[in-house]
């Protein structure tokens, strides 16, 4: 890559985030599209994220992805919010467009998309598993996409309670229930399920685990982990070697990044290349 004194500059941040391959998938393919730009990870500590923000915006970056635990605290650091982003209440692309931070959240679409090349989401019972921006994403999603009920399992009950309120107000034709993951009510929830989702961050490198006992899955669930490092994590083989359709994070990695590709450079990517790139760098 050849970096010159007009090339922009674009990233990721988050706490932490140096297994992101975000870098590799945006970086090939801005050499293969001969565009001008370059794409860095940065790990900002959570209570240095208002700093980061400013500190981006007065470097003259195009822009930033937005990773965990930053989507839903980055939100109170930026001017604008598109409409999507508001209704999910989590950020996960900023683009800064004349002196001002706009947030988008692409999350969402990357997300159905790629469930949907698999399963298709109108008329399904949806669990999550999680309350945070991810988590947040994904309920959107399904719900645009038409699935219902959502069910929404998280360690804290009230932050289940706030993104059951936040869909029920947003989604008001979609039934929404919601549990903390101790006992037998979320147990019920996942088991009646047709679509199981992590949206935690239990389960990737350096946090090892499942997000709920897999115990509780049954034979012929589609199970989502929006985690992409590792390729297979616990919770999706035992999901597997108990009888699921499983689906790792990797597709909606490649959907959401192309759509904040398109948002900084207005150019679109090749999401074939994008996801061939990421497959290689997950293969070495």
């Amino acid at each position: 890559m050849h970096i010159t004194a007009h090339t922009q500059m674009v990233g990721i941040i988050g706490y932490p985030v140096r297994h992101s391959l975000s870098p590799i998938m945006h970086n090939s393919e801005f050499q293969r599209l001969g565009l001008d730009f370059v794409y860095l990870a940065w790990e900002v500590r959570p209570e240095h994220i208002g700093n980061a923000v400013q500190g981006l915006k007065a470097l003259g970056a195009r822009g930033f992805n937005v990773t965990v635990p930053h989507k839903q605290a980055v939100v109170a650091e930026l001017d604008v919010l598109s409409e999507e982003a508001k209704a999910i209440g989590a950020v996960n692309t900023v683009r800064f467009e004349d002196g001002r931070a706009v947030g988008y959240n692409t999350d969402a679409e990357g997300w159905r998309e790629d469930v949907e090349t698999e399963v298709p989401l109108r008329g399904k019972t949806v669990c999550v598993i999680g309350a945070g921006g991810a988590a947040r994403a994904v309920a959107v999603g399904a719900a645009q996409a038409g699935a219902s009920p959502l069910l929404i399992c998280n360690r804290r009950f009230e932050t289940a309670e706030a993104l059951g309120e936040l869909l029920r107000h947003y989604f008001p034709h979609v039934e929404v229930q919601w549990s903390s993951l101790c006992g037998n009510h979320c147990r019920e929830l996942v088991r009646s399920a047709q679509v199981v989702v992590n949206a935690t961050p239990v389960g990737m490198v350096g946090k090892g685990g499942t997000p709920i006992p897999t115990q509780w899955l049954i034979p012929g669930q589609f199970v989502y982990d929006t985690i992409y490092t590792p390729a297979e994590t616990q919770f999706l083989r035992e999901a597997r070697e108990r009888g699921c359709h499983v689906r790792n994070g990797l597709g909606m990695l490649v959907r959401q990044g192309a759509k904040a590709f398109e948002l900084w450079t207005g150019t679109a990517p090749s999401l074939e290349n994008m996801e061939q790139t990421v497959r290689k760098a997950l293969a070495t």
